[in-house]
């Protein structure tokens, strides 16, 4: 008998981007519809680089008065300290670091130039237990794109584990069976966030027939071998795989430019998206553990206590959405899903 109705412990999103201002009132909104719990990037303009930014930022993302909860990160740079770190770890609002290679993906200018120049914060997250969450690409210009994350594992990753075996470590939306490879075959200390849109799409949907500006995100799609690889890997069942959507928007005319942004904005449907998903991979028992479960457990927090319904019912993605009296243009926009969240 088909399923027509699913109902899961109130997810959380492992990996999000909110932006700033006055689009707050949609980022924040969109995600809430359905997420209990959001980690959320520091990569703004300017950079949240200390602990009283991120205070002022989560204050800002409060005032949206939602159910969501925000949980911040600090932006590593090249002169982060020891002592930003335990500044940090102590205040209870930051949960995690980030680290950005300089250069990329977006608002990435300020990243970390070498690894060697962080290695006191590194060295100290270690110490106290607090996460660091990577952006796994190299960036050398002589490195093809589709290469960067492959080279980050051989040449930076895999020197950082063997320096600090203990750092608890999550692989933001990794795009390649060698991050799968790497991450199945790591401690359990390690752990991945998977996006929608990696799981669903490969570069033949960015490239054939056209461009796709909205299907273009860093890291960037890659071949199929690939897309299957994160596929076997939430079909695992493997609980150091959980979901963070990686949600990033962009106003249209930033997209659909000479030097269109890189993001995909999956929030307005993000949970409807993995569902119809995992049910094509015959997986959908599978959902809840990977949407609510494993990442709560990698990061030592309580699932939420709400839970959420999912219903069988055909409804179109809109085409486009008001973005602060601009437009943004939704992952799959356009397209008919056959789950949908129930009010």
């Amino acid at each position: 008998m088909t399923v027509q109705s699913l109902t899961l412990v109130q997810p959380d999103d492992w990996h999000l981007h909110l932006r700033d201002g006055s689009v707050l009132s949609r980022t924040v909104q969109d995600s809430a519809r359905q997420f209990g719990r959001a980690i959320i990037m520091p990569n703004l303009t300017p950079p949240v680089t200390t602990t009283a930014m991120a205070r002022e930022y989560k204050a800002r993302l409060d005032a949206q008065n939602t159910s969501l909860q925000a949980l911040m990160t600090l932006y590593l740079t090249d002169h982060t300290s020891a002592e930003d770190i335990r500044q940090a770890h102590a205040s209870g609002i930051v949960l995690a670091a980030k680290l950005y290679p300089a250069g990329a993906t977006t608002n990435s200018a300020a990243g970390v130039t070498a690894m060697e120049k962080v290695y006191e914060a590194i060295a100290t997250m270690e110490a106290i237990g607090m996460p660091l969450l990577l952006h796994g690409e190299i960036t050398h210009d002589n490195v093809d794109i589709f290469d960067r994350e492959k080279g980050f594992i051989d040449t930076q990753l895999i020197p950082l584990l063997d320096r600090f075996p203990g750092l608890r470590l999550v692989f933001e939306h990794i795009t390649t069976q060698q991050a799968a490879e790497f991450v199945q075959q790591a401690g359990a200390n390690v752990g991945a966030t998977i996006t929608p849109q990696h799981l669903m799409y490969n570069r033949n949907h960015l490239l054939v027939g056209g461009i796709k500006p909205h299907l273009y995100c860093l890291p960037v799609l890659k071949r199929n071998i690939h897309q299957q690889a994160l596929q076997d890997a939430v079909a695992s069942g493997n609980p150091r795989f959980f979901l963070g959507t990686d949600s990033a928007p962009h106003a249209l005319g930033a997209k659909q430019s000479a030097c269109g942004c890189a993001g995909c904005y999956s929030s307005p449907a993000a949970i409807e998206l993995y569902a119809q998903t995992f049910e094509e991979l015959g997986i959908l028992d599978k959902l809840e553990a990977f949407a609510s479960f494993n990442g709560a457990n990698f990061y030592g927090l309580p699932y939420n206590k709400k839970t959420i319904t999912l219903v069988r019912e055909d409804w179109q993605i809109p085409h486009s959405l008001d973005y602060a009296g601009d437009i943004i243009i939704p992952l799959a926009a356009g397209e008919t899903l056959r789950w949908k969240q129930k009010v």
